[in-house]
């Protein structure tokens, strides 16, 4: 239990007589590995499996004082009950011809049976663990009578009990029902399988670069936009990890897996030293693409596998040791030329899917930056691919490329617009809708005066977005109050009209809406 059950899921053992309970309890206790209590009538009660009266034992009578004391039954089982659902330090109880029916407590996971239990008292106990709960994929039986041997012939005479309409049963109910622990880890192979099936192409599956590179956010082209090509792929690698990973858990748990003479202790080696590195693979991938996936179960599953099972498996790699709390960053050394040619390759790939999504994502607030790098993108995305034999000089343009993206420079932006976003956005907005008027050589005078309207419309929007911050739509009257008239005045002296200046106003409410303008600073 203490190995095997995940956190803050519980246990119930069913035995055959009081005395059986005491002393389980007394061997857990002294354990100390977790906490347990007993469920079960008082001393003076009979046992209807039993010849033994037990009001002659004081050791049953001597706990039921020490424990219950002056408490009525209904008060003790009740407290127990209570603190089983909502005590996380109470992992197990033992019964004793209590609680195996009408009880459903989803966080029980596993139910330890020592007593005889046939038909309709056997499939009321199976579901006292079959209770859907998020981290719990199955419940467990472990048989220590042989019972679960008859289960096959309880299961099967389910329609004589439905006809008899005994506990409401349907058929259809038990379909799935239940299955061996021996006939789950038999899939480990062809899981096992599949999972690798994922690296088909990789000619050394032992080099972590290789593998990452299977998986890495790939952006493409198609229809117009930029697609991650290997994304469905990852979700297929996700699945198929999360699949193995829990049947070899169960494979673990089960004594026939190391008895079966069909498993080598290679296999198992195998099985191990393929969890860990692919475990660690898919933490490298997961700080690789930023992604979001809710593996919060899967990872606390995992960690206790591999702390109690997997621990001392060493995963060979082709270039030495790789530390797992800097994956997908780079190396304290930063230097490329001494990466591989595989690993230089996978950064390059990470810096493109990171300047795609800062285009697509981050530069909503300035559509004409955003149209401008999208097409300086497609021909370094070019450029990148004619030097496809020198991985080097793809990563450096690409690095080049990022840091450009992320700074907002572009060539025909004025550098006095470095650290004010919102009017280079403005002034984006002039070279956008005015293009006639801009592809004219412009003296440094007329380049001034739009320089300064964008940073004027700057004061203008943050003026009417600190003044009308509780109502958007008061914001944006008080914006177009302002510019339409400096717009047309302009205009006048430009030589653009009213719809151009609605046009560009209408733009400028958009960057407005995408964010809070920027304080005009010096």
């Amino acid at each position: 239990f203490d190995n095997n059950i995940d956190k803050d899921l519980k246990g119930m053992l069913a035995c055959d007589s009081k005395l059986s309970a005491i002393r389980y309890k007394r061997y857990l206790d002294e354990v100390g590995l977790f906490e347990s209590a007993i469920v079960m009538s008082p001393p003076d009660t009979r046992e209807g499996h039993t010849e033994v009266d037990e009001r002659k034992q004081p050791e049953i009578q001597t706990w039921w004082k020490e424990n219950v004391g002056s408490q009525s039954e209904e008060d003790y089982t009740r407290n127990v009950i209570d603190r089983f659902e909502n005590d996380p330090n109470l992992k197990l109880i033992i019964v004793v011809d209590k609680l195996l029916t009408g009880f459903d407590e989803p966080k029980n996971a596993v139910l330890y049976i020592d007593k005889p239990l046939k038909q309709h008292n056997l499939l009321q106990a199976i579901a006292r663990v079959n209770r859907l709960h998020d981290q719990k994929k199955h419940g467990l039986l472990i048989d220590y009578r042989g019972i679960l041997a008859e289960l096959d012939t309880t299961l099967a005479k389910y329609d004589e009990l439905a006809a008899e309409n005994v506990g409401g049963y349907d058929p259809k109910d038990i379909a799935g029902l239940y299955s061996q622990m021996s006939t789950e880890y038999r899939e480990l192979p062809a899981l096992h399988k599949a999972l690798w099936a994922i690296f088909d192409g990789v000619k050394n599956k032992s080099d972590i670069q290789q593998l990452r590179a299977v998986l890495m956010p790939r952006m493409v082209e198609e229809h117009g936009q930029m697609v991650d090509v290997n994304l469905k792929r990852r979700d297929d690698f996700y699945e198929a990890l999360t699949k193995f990973a829990a049947c070899l858990k169960v494979a673990l748990q089960s004594v026939a897996f190391f008895e079966d003479t069909s498993f080598t202790e290679k296999d198992r080696a195998t099985y191990k030293e393929t969890l860990k590195q692919l475990t660690s693979l898919r933490q490298m991938v997961l700080q690789d693409t930023g992604e979001k996936v809710d593996f919060d179960q899967y990872a606390e599953q995992v960690k206790k596998l591999l702390d109690r099972h997997v621990a001392g498996v060493k995963v060979h790699e082709s270039e030495g040791l790789y530390a797992v709390g800097k994956m997908g960053q780079k190396p304290d050394d930063n230097e490329p030329e001494s990466w591989s040619e595989e690993k230089t390759r996978n950064e390059t790939d990470l810096i493109r899917t990171r300047v795609t999504k800062m285009i697509d994502h981050e530069m909503q607030d300035d559509p004409y930056a955003k149209e401008a790098f999208s097409a300086l993108l497609r021909k370094v995305i070019a450029e990148a691919e004619s030097l496809f034999d020198h991985p080097l000089k793809q990563f450096m343009l690409f690095q080049e490329f990022e840091e450009r993206v992320a700074n907002r420079k572009l060539e025909n932006i004025p550098t006095v617009f470095d650290g004010h976003r919102h009017a280079q956005a403005y002034y984006g907005v002039f070279l956008k809708t005015l293009a006639a008027i801009f592809n004219h050589k412009q003296t440094d005078e007329e380049k001034q005066r739009w320089i300064d309207l964008a940073f004027k419309i700057d004061t203008i929007v943050d003026k009417a977005v600190r003044e009308n911050s509780l109502s958007r739509p008061d914001m944006e009257r008080a914006v177009r109050k302002e510019l339409l008239p400096l717009l047309f005045s302009t205009g006048q002296k430009a030589g653009f009209g009213v719809d151009k200046a609605q046009e560009i106003i209408e733009q400028v409410i958009q960057i407005m809406r995408a964010g809070p303008a920027d304080t005009v600073r010096g």
